[in-house]
């Protein structure tokens, strides 16, 4: 029999958002964080550029909350940007008091760079590795708190709720786990879960995520009944390394901040042709402009030229990119960088009030994985890294706040795995993965239309079939479980999408060029629409 956990908190995920919960839940309440792979397996270590804040003084909030706004494209909720930005002194301060140490300039003052969408220097940064800094430093603090478990090497299976013990109420207690290496589905019961699961830019062939982003906790809280809102704005950043062996490396939006030029393979520049703003347009501009032009060209990549500025500047400023590049035979400081766009980040998410709470009680969504209002149609840069820090603490104060109200929770049966038997079918697993994430970059890409989301639509309705029947028969497995929850995110991109009849933000669509003059939320209830049983 698989062991049976109980804890008050059950944090999935492990990336900034996640960890920040844990560090400031009530050290009297016991803590789970689960983590697929390792503690720092999270998307945050690949951030590059910084957290978006306003410490400067010649910067304000009202400046920093305009230039959100104006990125999003009139669906911000501006109360919710109001919130991130007014906290996000405060949360750069509880970093640093962490451990975290960002770069600092000659004065010993944090350097401030700036990215596309921002009209100040607001970016601090630990110079174009601030992911993988604040990953360390929160990791650590993680391992040496006495009241948080962490537990490696598993992928949430479903929430475990009372309506699906058939139980009265609205409530979440716990989850299904597999644990990776021995194989089995672990029950862990909660009397608070919280998904911090990421988001689900792996449903497309380019990436620069890492493999775990499956969009896992928006397809569990959908199964539970929760609605999402404005999946089919996905961020596809404009600068990925393009190179046969480099794989999902992305080149920081701030060396673009700090000078880089985007050009065409005869060294021409063309973003002025696109947007006054040049190559500090918002990312959706400049990521259409090159995709554009690449289709225009029949070119397999553009460049992004920053060998014009001192190779001292440059080596110091982006040390990570640079050593990279390196690595493939490019040297930045002399050399152009091939670049391509591809899918980055997932601006909507599981729906959340400003206390990360979700329409299922005791249950919390923060990070990528969560719709805040924040982001509206498009994210811009280096806000999302803030948002984490937020809305981690907002819910850990909320639970803190109605930790001694809420009572333990039921008995849970353990998973039942009695009537499956192993797969010696696992290549479906392998075609379908493949055929999913192609025709998602084909049909629900850069540019849409009407006729490739319907046939995305058919495609995704019958895989939908092939799992489901493979999810029923077979032993759970890893690429099983996020391949069921890819075509569910999928699903509920292209219903999305089909929906929104304007070309807002992120969401371009030859058929609907214009943007309608009342700018609305896309959202999905279950109940409407209803995802394959499992």
């Amino acid at each position: 029999m698989p062991p049976a956990y109980y804890h008050d908190v059950l944090v999935i995920g492990t990336g900034a958002a996640g960890l920040t919960v844990a560090l400031n839940l009530p050290a009297e309440l016991n803590v789970a964080v689960v983590s697929k792979a390792g503690l720092s397996s999270g998307s945050t270590q690949y951030a590059q550029g910084g957290i978006a804040a306003v410490l400067d003084a010649a910067d304000s909030v009202d400046a920093h909350i305009g230039d959100t706004l104006a990125a999003g494209a009139g669906l911000c909720h501006e109360d919710a940007v109001r919130l991130t930005v007014e906290r996000s002194r405060e949360s750069i301060e509880w970093l640093i008091d962490q451990g975290v140490e960002f770069t600092r300039d000659h004065n010993d003052a944090y350097h401030l760079t700036r990215e596309g969408g921002h009209s100040h220097r607001r970016i601090i940064h630990a110079a174009d590795a601030t992911g993988r800094a604040v990953s360390e430093v929160l990791s650590e603090q993680v391992r040496r708190a006495a009241n948080i478990t962490v537990y490696e090497d598993r992928v949430a299976v479903d929430l475990i709720t009372h309506r699906k013990l058939f139980l009265p109420g609205n409530r979440c207690v716990g989850a299904y786990i597999l644990n990776t290496r021995s194989g089995h589905v672990e029950t862990f019961r909660s009397r608070f879960t919280v998904l911090a699961s990421g988001g689900a830019s792996k449903a497309y062939l380019y990436t620069s995520n890492p493999d775990g982003a499956t969009g896992d906790g928006i397809a569990m809280a959908w199964r539970a009944g929760c609605r999402t809102a404005n999946l089919e704005f996905n961020q596809f950043h404009p600068t990925c390394l393009y190179h046969p062996k480099a794989k999902s490396f992305l080149i920081t939006e701030a060396v673009r901040g700090e000078g880089g030029h985007l050009k065409l393979p005869d060294g021409s520049r063309f973003m002025h042709r696109f947007d006054s703003r040049g190559e500090l347009a918002p990312r959706d501009i400049v990521a259409r402009a090159i995709d554009h032009e690449m289709k225009r060209l029949g070119a397999d990549c553009l460049y992004l030229d920053i060998s014009h500025k001192p190779a001292d500047f440059v080596r110091n400023l982006f040390p990570t990119v640079y050593d990279t590049c390196l690595e493939f035979g490019i040297d930045m400081t002399r050399d152009p960088i091939p670049v391509v766009p591809a899918a980055h980040y997932t601006c909507g998410g599981i729906v959340t009030d400003s206390h990360a709470r979700t329409d299922v009680n005791q249950l919390y969504a923060v990070g990528e994985a969560a719709f805040t209002g924040l982001h509206g149609a498009n994210r811009m840069a280096s806000n999302s890294l803030l948002e984490c820090l937020v809305y981690g603490r907002a819910a850990a104060t909320e639970i803190g706040r109605v930790a001694a109200e809420v009572p333990a929770p039921p008995t849970v049966p353990a998973w039942d795995e009695s009537q499956v038997r192993d797969s010696d079918e696992d290549v479906v697993i392998s075609h379908n993965w493949d055929e999913l994430r192609r025709f998602m970059w084909d049909y629900v890409g850069i540019v849409r239309t009407t006729k490739r989301l319907q046939r995305a639509k058919h495609r995704v309705d019958l895989l939908h079939q092939e799992i489901r029947e493979f999810y029923s028969n077979y032993r759970v497995s890893k690429d099983l479980l996020e391949l069921r929850n890819l075509v569910t995110i999928s699903d509920l991109i292209i219903c999305s999408a089909l929906q929104r009849k304007e070309s807002r933000g992120l969401h371009y669509t030859v058929d609907y060029p214009d943007l309608l003059e009342a700018a609305e939320d896309t959202i999905l209830t279950p109940t409407r629409y209803i995802a394959p049983p499992g």
